[in-house]
């Protein structure tokens, strides 16, 4: 019988992201010379961020004006953006390649968001365009101690996602968000009853 030629396969390794809490965290940076790259929208990152980190957002600003966007960017306004001030916002097609432009594959790189999620996404993409060593702080900033980290911004790091109309203390923000979600909902699918309710309102 023949025999089959063998084909040799290369095999790449890949390194598994590490997940850490905040204080292993701190201890990378200080001791291991890890890198922070905070993946945040820009607002997030504006509000408050670690000292001397790099910004590579994960997703930016959708300024599309196709009907579509439109549509799905006025709905995310009047409620995700009004009530918890978040940006309508599309996946970065650029972050790799940036995150590329300013380390090499080798780097140590901590990658932060607020909740976790964006940097583990992130985490992600990296571990596939080649890069080796990276952590993951899990929970996020939000979970991080006032003072824990240098900070730069105008608020504590565990805050920065707060915004919009949540940052109402109490009552008046469930009560307030309420009646604007069921005026926004009637005004849309009632517009003529609620034109013939504001000719009735007194005028001023």
């Amino acid at each position: 019988m023949p025999c089959k030629p063998l084909h040799k396969r290369s095999v790449g390794i890949r390194a598994e992201v590490n997940y850490v809490n905040s204080e292993v965290a701190k201890k990378l940076i200080a001791v291991e010379g890890y890198a922070v790259l905070d993946v945040r929208d820009k607002s997030q990152f504006d509000r408050a961020h670690i000292k001397s980190c790099y910004h590579v957002p994960l997703f930016i600003e959708n300024k599309d004006n196709d009907l579509g966007t439109i549509i799905k960017r006025t709905v995310h306004n009047n409620f995700a953006g009004l009530f918890f001030g978040l940006p309508f916002t599309k996946l970065n097609p650029a972050f790799v390649q940036s995150v590329k432009s300013q380390f090499s594959t080798d780097s140590k790189l901590l990658l932060v968001c607020q909740e976790g999620l964006r940097s583990s996404v992130a985490a992600n993409q990296l571990e596939k365009a080649g890069f080796k060593t990276l952590s993951c702080m899990t929970s996020g900033l939000q979970s991080v101690k006032p003072g824990m980290f240098d900070s730069v911004g105008s608020t504590e790091l565990q805050n920065a996602g707060k915004a919009g109309l949540v940052t109402v203390q109490g009552k008046i923000s469930a009560v307030l968000g309420t009646v604007l979600i069921c005026a926004y909902l009637f005004i849309t699918f009632f517009p003529e009853q609620a034109e013939k309710l504001f000719q009735l309102a007194p005028a001023s």
